[in-house]
C-alpha cells in the first residue's frame, strides 16, 4: 500500500490558525462509512448523532508546556527543547528532541531561565532524539510551568493567547507533548446534555508524543515504524465500556489517541479489561476494529499515518471524498479546525 494513496491537495487559508471562541460552534462532517453519506452541521449538534446506551470514550491526559527556550552553557547559543516522555527508571531524566542538535552532543549543558533549570544531554539516541538529565531546586512541574510554552504544532503560526484552549475541559493527567485535539469542541455543557441523554462518558488516558505526527518517510505504508506512547484503562472505564459493547450499543472514541488506546487493549473478544502499558499500535487499511464502532476526529494532514487511520474505519474512497467535500465547503483543517463525525 503506497503512503501516497493519502496524500490531498490543501489550501493553506484552510489551516486554523486560531481556536474560536466558542469551542462547539466549530463544523462538523458527518460522513456514515457505510454508505459514504454525508452531512453537515455544527459540533454541538452531535448530541443528535448519539442514541441512549452509546459509550463516548475522552482521552482525559494533560499537555505539558513541553518547549523550552534556552542556551548552551558552553557557549551563549540558543537552543530550542521539546520534551517527549519521561524515562521513569533514570532520575528527572527525560527523551527530548533538541534544535539546533548537530553541536549538541553527549556532555552539552543547557541552561533555562537564567538557570532556573538546567540540563545535561547524556545520550543521543538513534533517532536523534537526546536524553537530558535536569537540575533544579524545587518542583519540576511548577518550574516546567513557569519556563515553559505550549508545543503547538509547526504549521501553527500564531501565538496562542490562551494556553487552556489547547487542552480539553477535561484534562486531568499531565504527560502529553500535543493535544488530543478532536476533544477540543466539547463544552463541560455539552458533555452534560450527553450524558441526560443516557449516553455514557468513559475516560481513559494515552499520554500523546510526537510519534503519531512524525512525517511516514517510507514508501509504502508497511515500512512505517509508529513511536510508543503510554496508556491507562481503569476498571471504571473497561466497565462502562464493555457494558456498551454487550447491550448491542456503539463505542464512540473522541479522537484517535482513544481510537489507538480502546484497539491496544482489546482482548481478542471485543471486550476490555483494565491494563497499562505502552502502545505503537498502527492502524491502516485491512485493519480489523474489535471495539470502536464510531470516531470523532478533526482533518489530519495529508500522508500521515491519522489519515491511514480514518481510511481503515470508513474506507479510503470515502474519506478521500469527504475531505475533497470539506475543502470545497472551505471546512477549517487540523489541530484548531473543525471535526468530522463517522459513524
Amino acid at each position: 500500500m503506497n503512503v501516497s494513496d493519502f496524500d490531498y491537495e490543501l489550501p493553506q487559508e484552510l489551516i486554523a490558525q486560531d481556536p474560536l471562541a466558542d469551542r462547539s460552534s466549530s463544523r462538523l462532517l458527518v460522513l456514515d462509512r457505510n454508505t459514504g453519506g454525508i452531512s453537515h452541521r455544527i459540533f454541538r449538534d452531535i448530541i443528535g448523532e448519539l442514541l441512549p446506551g452509546d459509550c463516548l470514550v475522552i482521552n482525559n491526559t494533560k499537555v505539558i508546556p513541553a518547549r523550552l527556550l534556552g542556551v548552551r552553557k558552553e557557549t551563549g547559543a540558543a537552543v530550542e527543547l521539546l520534551l517527549l516522555k519521561r524515562i521513569e527508571d533514570r532520575e528527572n531524566t527525560w527523551e527530548t528532541l533538541v534544535r539546533p542538535g548537530k553541536k549538541c552532543r553527549e556532555g552539552a549543558r543547557l541552561s533555562f531561565g537564567g538557570g532556573l533549570l538546567e540540563g545535561e544531554i547524556t545520550e543521543v539516541l538513534p533517532d536523534g532524539n537526546r536524553l537530558v538529565r535536569f537540575s533544579f531546586d524545587g518542583i519540576f512541574e511548577e518550574i516546567l510551568d513557569q519556563l515553559g510554552q505550549m508545543p503547538l504544532p509547526p504549521y501553527i503560526t500564531h501565538r496562542l493567547e490562551d494556553k487552556n484552549r489547547y487542552q480539553t475541559v477535561y484534562a486531568k493527567y499531565d504527560g502529553s507533548a500535543a493535544a488530543p485535539t478532536a476533544g477540543l469542541h466539547f463544552t463541560q455543557e455539552l458533555l452534560a446534555q450527553i450524558r441526560e441523554k443516557g449516553v455514557s462518558v468513559a475516560e481513559i488516558t494515552l499520554h500523546v508524543g510526537l510519534g503519531t505526527f512524525r512525517p511516514v518517510k517510507a514508501d509504502t505504508v508497511e515500512e512505517h515504524h509508529m513511536h510508543s506512547e503510554y496508556y491507562e484503562v481503569n476498571a471504571e472505564a473497561a466497565a462502562l465500556i464493555n457494558r456498551a459493547k454487550q447491550e448491542g450499543h456503539r463505542v464512540i472514541a473522541v479522537g484517535t489517541t482513544s481510537c489507538r488506546t480502546l484497539e491496544s487493549a482489546a482482548r481478542e473478544d471485543g471486550l476490555l479489561q483494565p491494563c497499562s502499558g505502552w502502545t505503537d499500535i498502527f492502524i491502516y487499511p485491512g485493519y480489523r476494529f474489535r471495539i470502536v464502532d464510531a470516531l470523532i476526529t478533526n482533518f489530519h494532514l495529508p500522508k500521515s499515518t491519522l489519515m491511514m487511520l480514518v481510511s481503515a474505519l470508513a474506507g479510503r474512497e470515502n474519506i478521500m471524498k469527504a475531505y475533497e467535500e470539506a475543502i470545497r465547503e472551505r471546512y477549517r483543517f487540523f489541530s484548531f479546525g473543525d471535526a468530522m463525525f463517522i459513524k
